[in-house]
């Protein structure tokens, strides 16, 4: 619990500025009609409308596991960060709508110093804020805090290109503003598809750890011999595993058992994010070929 109350907090701290920012970014560029200001405000105000969302899938996704999702709850963490991907497509249709109608009516944003201050300094913070929540992110292996800093990544690279269309106007070329609006979408865009990648392969049970490294701590316990058809899923912070490893034909049922609770044990301490593991046993032959290493609880049979 003490993961989802952390990121609950961090959510909320960067709501909260990211509501500022969009305040800030979007209001002023209504008073100065500056579209890719006001585009860069929306940009900002769906970081917040994202963080939201973050906050109700941590909530959900906290839950322990129950007879209905015996594997629990994390996966809504995952669904989350979909919504985010889904709140950034939305708003790269609007503004892309909204710049295509100002390239047709040709109007001229007004541009003044605040302009530029206003867009400095929200981009600093979008800076800080970015990777704060992106290490954090890393550090707990939060899908949700990683998607969110992406989120917010993409905003700093549209305040800058707000920046450029800003400078672009002043020359003369009041054309930019709209068109570094329609990049901005773009670049939306480009962060939603890379967030509906990388939460797809969570949804859709893609294998998390290098098979080998489980192999090898597998066969590294007393009494397996081999090990093989091993699976892995889940999140990046909560992995489950299956696997299937020889012990020797002629071992107890009470040893046999002992060296699967061995496996598990090993497994969970050489890969701390390994939540569950089930040990499937094979009293084979195997051992005939591959040189058992009988545990010691088999001499009492």
């Amino acid at each position: 619990m003490a993961y989802y109350e952390t990121v609950r907090r961090i959510l909320i701290i960067i709501f909260v500025i990211n509501i500022a920012t969009a305040l800030a970014k979007g209001g002023y560029g209504l008073l100065t009609g500056s579209l890719s200001m006001s585009a860069d405000g929306v940009h900002s105000l769906f970081d917040g409308t994202s963080n939201i969302i973050g906050l109700v899938g941590i909530s959900l996704a906290s839950r322990p596991a129950d007879k209905e999702y015996p594997y629990g709850h994390a996966k809504f963490e995952t669904f989350a960060s979909l919504g985010i991907a889904m709140l950034l497509f939305i708003s790269a249709i609007e503004l892309a709508i909204a710049a295509a109608e100002r390239l047709q009516s040709q109007s001229t944003p007004q541009i003044t110093e605040m302009s530029f201050a206003v867009m400095g300094i929200t981009m600093l913070i979008n800076i800080g804020v970015s990777a704060y929540e992106y290490i954090l992110g890393k550090r707990l292996r939060s899908s949700i805090l990683v998607a969110d800093s992406m989120h917010t990544r993409s905003d700093i690279l549209a305040s800058f290109g707000v920046i450029l269309g800003l400078l672009a106007v002043e020359m003369g070329y009041p054309q930019a503003d709209p068109v570094i609006a329609l990049l901005i979408c773009g670049l939306i865009l480009m962060t939603g598809i890379e967030i509906v990648r990388d939460s797809s392969q969570v949804l859709l049970d893609k294998a998390l750890l290098d098979e080998r490294q489980i192999i090898d701590l597998a066969e590294s316990v007393d009494g397996v011999c081999t090990c093989h058809s091993v699976r892995t899923r889940g999140t990046t912070g909560e992995i489950f595993v299956d696997l299937h490893i020889g012990v020797d034909s002629l071992l107890s049922i009470d040893a046999a058992h002992q060296v699967s609770e061995d496996v598990e044990s090993m497994i969970k301490r050489g890969i701390p994010r390994v939540r569950d593991v089930v040990v499937h046993l094979e009293p084979k032959d195997y051992c005939e070929l591959n040189g058992p290493r009988s545990p010691q609880s088999s001499n009492n049979n």
